[in-house]
Order: structure tokens, then C-alpha cells, then sequence
């Protein structure tokens, strides 16, 4: 083991600090040159996006990883074919999105999401009495939305996505993403008035064990 694999091994963030100046994209090059540990960085930086998008989609923390472990062997395998015509994050996004998208459809036959209604127990309001209790709350609102509108919604203000980001990713027009993310909006409102806003960043939190759990797979995985 050299001098760096020690400190790597210590220290799994080093290899991120040590190319955080460094876009994606001239990432994405030196990979596709040979520097295949480079990998790491690319997926450390997205881990935390991909989680919320998957998990926004399949409504599962452990099938969310799979779904990431799934999207980064598929990205390795097609990384010579990225173009650059989108940001890297928004081309890794998308292989995750329709890799979750295809396990759903593959568990229950085809509905008019749209149509769906919100049918879920709302919490009282002493669970929203303390702050801390907010985000213990919020997911299951976030899971309750129509799927439509929880995958657009998670990555738009959860994420912090573009609508033209979003609809990338997606496959739909813009304009229906800013639909139905205003109509999400207004479900979550409703039920969380002010504590929403403040609460969204810990939403589908990604903690550093299954950060590190998903890049040791996905390397066992690539080799």
C-alpha cells in the first residue's frame, strides 16, 4: 500500500479535497484516460443528489442505493460517450432517474399519476411543536405526494436543480415540471406552512457510512 492508499484509507474525503478545485467535466477526461480512482471524486460529489433523486422515485433508502450503485456501473461503462451537452451531475442524474423509474413500473402496472390524490394521516400538530421534529415529519409528506410531483419536487427544491435541469433528467417538458412543482408546493404548504422551508435541506439526508459503502461497491463492482 503506498503512502497516498494510507492516507486514503484514513481519510476517505482526502482524494475529494485534493481535486476540489477540479470541475466534473476535466474529471470525467482523465477518468476516460486511465486515472480510473478519480471515479471516486466524481461520486462522492454526487452521491447526496442521486440518493435524494432515487429516493424521491422508489420511496426506499435501500433500494435508492441499489439504484445509485446501479446508475454509477452503468455511468463508468458509458463514460467515454459523455459529451459534455450537459453538466455531468445532470447526465449522472438522469441515468439514475430512469433506473429508479424502471424498477417502479416494473412493481406496479401503469396509472394516471396525475390524477392521483394525497391520501396519508396527516401529523397532529404536537409533531410539529419542536423543530427537531420538522424533517421526522416531512418525508413521509414528501412520500405521500403523487409520484410526479415528488420526483419533480425533490430535485427541484431539495436538490436545488433547475427546471430545465429537472426536465432533463425527467424527460418532460419544462413547463410541466414548473407545474408540478408550483401544485406540489402548495400540497406541502398547506401542511407545513413555515417549518417546510427550513427543513428542506435535511430532507433524505446522506450520511457519510452509506457514502462510503456506495463507493466501495461500485468499485468492487467496475474493478
Amino acid at each position: 500500500m503506498t503512502e497516498l492508499d494510507s492516507q486514503l484509507a484514513k481519510d476517505p474525503q482526502a482524494l475529494c479535497r485534493a481535486w476540489e478545485a477540479t470541475s466534473d467535466e476535466l474529471i470525467v477526461v482523465r477518468v476516460v484516460h486511465g486515472e480510473t480512482a478519480l471515479f471516486e471524486v466524481l461520486m462522492r460529489r454526487n452521491n447526496q443528489r442521486l440518493f435524494r433523486a432515487a429516493r424521491a422515485i422508489v420511496k426506499d433508502d435501500d433500494e435508492a442505493e441499489d439504484v445509485m450503485q446501479e446508475a454509477y456501473v452503468q455511468a463508468y461503462a458509458k463514460l467515454a460517450q459523455f459529451e459534455g451537452r450537459a453538466r455531468f451531475s445532470t447526465w449522472l442524474t438522469r441515468i439514475a432517474v430512469h433506473e429508479a423509474l424502471a424498477r417502479v413500473r416494473k412493481r406496479r402496472p401503469a396509472v394516471d399519476h396525475e390524477a392521483e390524490t394525497v391520501q396519508s394521516e396527516l401529523p397532529s400538530p404536537e409533531d410539529l411543536a419542536a423543530n427537531q421534529e420538522v424533517v421526522r415529519v416531512l418525508e413521509p409528506m414528501v412520500d405521500a405526494l403523487p409520484d410526479a410531483f415528488r420526483a419533480v419536487f425533490v430535485l427541484r427544491a431539495v436538490e436545488g436543480m433547475s427546471a430545465v435541469e429537472s426536465a432533463e433528467c425527467l424527460g418532460i417538458p419544462e413547463e410541466t415540471v414548473r407545474t408540478r412543482f408550483f401544485r406540489a408546493r402548495q400540497i406541502l404548504q398547506h401542511q407545513l406552512e413555515k417549518q417546510l422551508t427550513e427543513s428542506l435541506p435535511a430532507v433524505y439526508e446522506f450520511h457519510l457510512s452509506r457514502c462510503d459503502r456506495v463507493v466501495a461497491a461500485v468499485f468492487a463492482r467496475i474493478g
